[in-house]
């Protein structure tokens, strides 16, 4: 291992800047009965996330995240707070640099819930497995969870209780997911009976969702995936260890992969994170590979973030870190205006792309660099292979739209309906934008649910035009205010808090989106069929 200096600790905090039914009920009560299939069974009706991560309490070491989603000790140990994120601990500390919280805050947790979760709480569990039941009772029908990974934050975080290598840290989020749905069950009448079904198959899939449940496909989101990180050009995996590691993520139930994320690696070239964050994960990328990112100017409309230059962002954010760099570092320089990763595929990535299409994997190209994404998208292309993703708004826009002409699956990052004030688009403009003059079978959102990434806070206009209780949700079900414990939420006053709001979100969009409305009901409806559609187009099993 690569020594790493503590001081950087502070630049992690930057780069980490990535539903109970009609009667509301404190978590752990008793369920009630399930709903009822969806007529016929086929085609599936409702709705997928495209884009989760329900098991990230087990990644990073198992310590930088507060809470898990469920506990066999119920949610008095699931959901109470955590002493490294009480006041200016270290946790409260990178909470407020990534979603901007007080490090004075509270860690109140179960069961008043006074402190978390809120929509911006980032390093606290917000998907008790309580609030995944509600957005099911309100139209989810499939939710594809990803088993995240990062070595070098998890080697950053001061605490931890897991090893740091990212193959390791995907066994024991695998490990918890089947242990959650064990849980489920146990609560439902036995093994097999939950609400929640873990899916290897898109066969599996429409079996689950016809019988009313939700279906849980599995990924990895991870930097060094297979082994293969890199070292100052020199790869840390060989093609016969990513086939072998292909073929354990299967026989880990895994169904679709990011082959890029944040950092380049052996396989290729990552997309930048813009400003300050861009600046943090650059060094976390010269602390990965030895080297910084590397860019030119690149037109033709499609581009990478901009960066900071040296004597900009890059130098004062080193500084007010007090991050003293390896003897003879340089800063790095780069072009002014639009800018791409010189890095594409490499031989060992192409390698991969063909081996998981083999395989019948999805690939997600979000994080990957424009070049990097262009060359997955050709070999896609040449193999008339449809089995690709793009599914939390990280891809160039004419990617996105060429994945769904290529009958690939998009998917838009879940931003509010409307204007927040904080510089974010809106749901509802991404998706017009995503599928202006395409045919589009189906359309997914990405909630990125303790990804280290916000949900949607309260819209602007929420108190003059607000999503009014109980409400009619996209499914026909109706619904009145969420409960956590004590706390009940209202998507008006606090957004997307905890996953049990998105059932509120998805009734604030169709609201919001006035004369689209039917047809973006249609497409989110479709979204779940859209998404297995793809998956039996490049696997039969």
């Amino acid at each position: 291992m690569r020594p790493i200096r503590p001081a950087l600790i502070a630049l992690v905090g930057v780069c980490l800047a990535v539903t109970i039914g009609v009667v509301p009920a404190t978590a752990d009560t008793a369920h009630s009965p399930a709903v009822p299939p969806d007529a016929g069974g086929r085609p599936i009706v409702g709705l997928v996330d495209a884009h989760a991560h329900l098991n990230a309490s087990a990644a990073f070491g198992g310590s930088l995240h507060c809470g898990r989603p469920f506990d066999q000790a119920g949610p008095q140990v699931a959901l109470a707070g955590c002493p490294a994120h009480a006041r200016l601990g270290v946790g409260a500390l990178l909470e407020t640099i990534v979603g901007g919280s007080d490090p004075a805050a509270g860690t109140a947790g179960w069961p008043t819930m006074a402190d978390w979760p809120r929509h911006n709480t980032l390093l606290h569990e917000q998907a008790y497995y309580t609030g995944i039941e509600r957005a099911w009772r309100g139209g989810l029908r499939m939710i594809n969870t990803l088993l995240v990974a990062n070595r070098v934050i998890c080697e950053l975080y001061p605490q931890r209780t897991g090893p740091c290598d990212e193959t390791s840290q995907i066994r024991a989020q695998a490990t918890q997911l089947h242990q959650m749905q064990s849980y489920i069950d146990s609560r439902s009448g036995g093994p097999g009976k939950g609400w929640f079904r873990i899916v290897t198959s898109p066969a599996q899939a429409r079996a689950v969702a016809a019988a009313g449940k939700l279906a849980v496909s599995v990924g990895v989101e991870s930097s060094e995936i297979l082994g293969c990180s890199e070292w100052q050009g020199r790869p840390g995996c060989t093609a016969a260890q990513i086939d072998s590691g292909l073929d354990e993520l299967r026989r880990l139930g895994v169904s679709n992969v990011f082959l890029v994320h944040k950092f380049d690696n052996a396989l290729g070239g990552t997309r930048f994170d813009p400003g300050t964050t861009g600046a943090a994960l650059n060094v976390g990328n010269l602390i990965a590979t030895g080297h910084w990112w590397q860019a030119r100017s690149c037109t033709g409309g499609e581009a990478d973030h901009p960066q900071p230059i040296a004597d900009d962002g890059l130098e004062r954010l080193l500084r007010e870190a007090r991050v003293d760099l390896p003897a003879g570092t340089t800063l790095p320089v780069y072009p002014a205006g639009p800018i791409c990763n010189i890095r594409g595929l490499t031989d060992l990535g192409r390698h991969a792309v063909e081996s998981a299409m083999d395989r019948g994997m999805l690939l997600n190209i979000d994080h990957m660099s424009v070049r990097t994404a262009r060359d997955v998208l050709d070999i896609a292309k040449r193999r008339h292979y449809a089995g690709i993703l793009t599914a939390h708004t990280w891809s160039d826009r004419q990617i996105a739209r060429d994945v769904l002409a290529l009958s690939g699956f998009a998917a838009t990052y879940a931003y509010a309906a409307g204007d927040t004030g904080t510089g974010e688009p809106d749901f509802l403009s991404e998706w017009r934008a995503d599928s202006a003059g395409l045919t589009v079978h189906g359309y997914g959102y990405g909630s990125d649910v303790n990804g280290l990434a916000p949900q949607a806070p309260p819209r602007l206009d929420a108190s003059s035009d607000p999503l009014r209780y109980p409400f009619t949700a996209i499914n026909g079900v109706t619904m009145d205010k969420a409960v956590l414990g004590t706390r009940t939420y209202d998507l008006n006053r606090d957004g997307v808090a905890q996953y049990g709001l998105y059932a509120d979100w998805y009734a604030d969009l169709l609201q919001a989106a006035g004369s689209d409305a039917p047809r973006l009901r249609a497409q989110l409806m479709s979204g779940a069929e859209g998404y297995v559609r793809m998956w039996e187009s490049v696997r039969r099993d």
